[in-house]
């Protein structure tokens, strides 16, 4: 039971995620931190000396009637900002990473026994000096001939 899990947890892509998840906490804090701080102000300062900036308040002396578009406008800019960053950081270099690597893999099948054991065969035969033999069919291609020729 405990082995299961320990195989779940050590998969890369396991330890992959959980990277992410980290780094992505850490890179949202600091993008978080930029359009507070930097972006915000300036939208702030395009509204005026007398108001708070892009904000709008319903009722006089109400604290929570105001409508602050400025954190929206900050909170938009955040996703643009973050979402950019792991496109260009991590999905594109791993599309390309992994359209590299499928460029560099072969189509062929993998050998069935049979055909790694006529391969044995043959090198074993030819170890020995003898010559490899021509025609010497193994069982199951004499069975799909035999089945071939009961199908016609």
């Amino acid at each position: 039971m405990f082995k299961g899990f320990k195989d779940f947890l050590m998969r890369g892509n396991v330890i992959d995620l959980a990277v992410a998840v980290v780094v992505g906490s850490a890179f949202t804090a600091l993008v978080t931190s930029f359009t507070s701080s930097i972006i915000k102000p300036i939208i702030a300062a395009t509204g005026g000396g007398n108001v708070t900036g892009l904000s709008i308040q319903l009722r006089e002396g109400n604290e929570a009637s105001i409508i602050d578009f400025a954190a929206v406008i900050n909170a938009v800019i955040t996703f643009l900002i973050t979402a950019a960053v792991v496109y260009f950081l991590f999905v594109l270099p791993m599309k390309t990473f992994n359209e590299r690597r499928k460029k560099g893999e072969t189509t062929l099948a993998d050998p069935t026994d049979v055909e790694l054991l006529q391969e044995i065969r043959d090198l074993l035969r030819r170890e020995q000096g003898l010559p490899a033999v021509k025609g010497l069919a193994s069982e199951s291609e004499k069975v799909e001939a035999s089945t071939d020729g009961q199908q016609k």
